[in-house]
């Protein structure tokens, strides 16, 4: 039986089928078999990418691809059959959606693995990694939007409903634009955060009177991780039309700053020197910047500010904090006459003597 005899079988294209998405399937199988063997090397992180992203939609791609070519061979000696061929074209056309969006996140994986978070100031991966995670979002709405496109433009009926939407393109803009309003607003704000980057990713920011970390950001929305493991989710509009903190805007590092309110006998030169003992004795000061100054008098009492610097704003916290403790412990313990102390002065009693009176 040569293949003409194996087309014409009782006139039924099933047969051809099944044996285009066999041979499919074995193409599929082998070529994803090197790939798992390729990745099992270290140094090879984009086929391991690959491999881990990509095998399930190839187990369908290879299959559907020689199903439709033989569908469409079919359908020219037999138009009765041409159905086959619509309902396998949908297939590929679904299918090959899927991969190229596959093909995106894989691609995204593949940049952020390059990323070196671990950095003391790694402000750069984080403005890299905020750019990357957007873009990917809009390609893959705009993937799927094509493929949405040419599945319904390869169908004559469908083409015609397109060819009355677009008729009507004009009032439905305008009515689409009036009840979309806001979202329109919300994604154009997140397109002008994912280049112009008031915030990125891991940012420490100050919203809402919280302190927190930029967990998440959407197309119309912010994840702000809190320090007590609470989220806030915010408009994405909420940080261009809203003032508020960015800790790490520009770096990492910070400057902190712990307050100490003391009598006026304090020995401040003890004190400064105790800072830098307590500063050269830990890990969390970047070695970077330090100071102690008297930067206010209220009353009874003068403001002592402690200022340390560190790789990060968590570090930071820790520092200020390690701070107060250990200079705190130093006063009571050596100076205690600096510790602030409230005086009262107690005046001699006024005598009132009684007037004499007469019998």
């Amino acid at each position: 039986m040569d293949f003409n005899d194996l087309i014409n079988y009782r006139n039924s294209p099933w047969l051809l089928l099944l044996l285009s998405g066999g041979v499919g399937l074995v193409i599929s199988i082998i070529f994803i078999s090197l790939i798992r063997v390729a990745a099992s090397r270290k140094e090879w992180r984009a086929l391991r990418a690959i491999s881990e992203n990509l095998t399930n939609v190839l187990h369908f791609f290879m299959p559907i691809v020689l199903i439709t070519g033989a569908s469409k061979t079919y359908s020219y000696a037999n138009p009765q059959y041409d159905w086959v061929f619509g309902l396998s074209k949908t297939a590929l056309i679904g299918i090959t959606t899927w991969l190229m969006a596959r093909i995106v996140i894989i691609v995204e994986k593949i940049l952020i693995d390059k990323l070196d978070f671990n950095s003391p100031d790694n402000n750069q991966a984080r403005r890299l990694f905020t750019k990357i995670k957007f873009i990917k979002r809009i390609v893959v709405i705009m993937v799927v939007t094509i493929g949405v496109s040419i599945l319904l433009l390869s169908f004559d009926s469908v083409r015609q409903y397109g060819v009355g939407i677009l008729t009507s393109a004009g009032i439905a803009s305008v009515i689409i634009g009036f009840a979309a309003q806001k979202s329109l607003a919300n994604l154009m704000a997140g397109i002008q955060i994912a280049f112009t980057q008031p915030i990125k990713i891991d940012d420490v920011v100050i919203v809402e009177g919280e302190w927190g970390r930029i967990e998440e950001i959407n197309l119309t929305y912010v994840v702000v991780n809190i320090w007590d493991l609470r989220r806030i989710v915010l408009p994405i509009t909420y940080f261009i039309e809203t003032p508020f903190q960015n800790w790490t805007r520009n770096e990492s590092a910070l400057t902190g700053a712990a307050f100490f309110y003391l009598n006026y006998h304090t020995p401040v030169d003890k004190l400064r020197a105790k800072l830098k003992e307590i500063l050269d004795s830990t890990p969390l000061w970047d070695g970077r910047a330090w100071a102690l100054q008297v930067t206010d008098t209220q009353g009874q009492l003068m403001v002592v500010r402690a200022l340390m610097s560190a790789r990060n704003s968590s570090e930071t916290f820790d520092l200020r904090c390690l701070v107060r403790e250990k200079l705190i412990e130093f006063i009571a313990k050596e100076h205690p006459e600096a510790l602030p102390a409230t005086r009262v002065e107690e005046s001699q009693p006024v005598k009132f003597r009684l007037p004499d009176q007469g019998i």
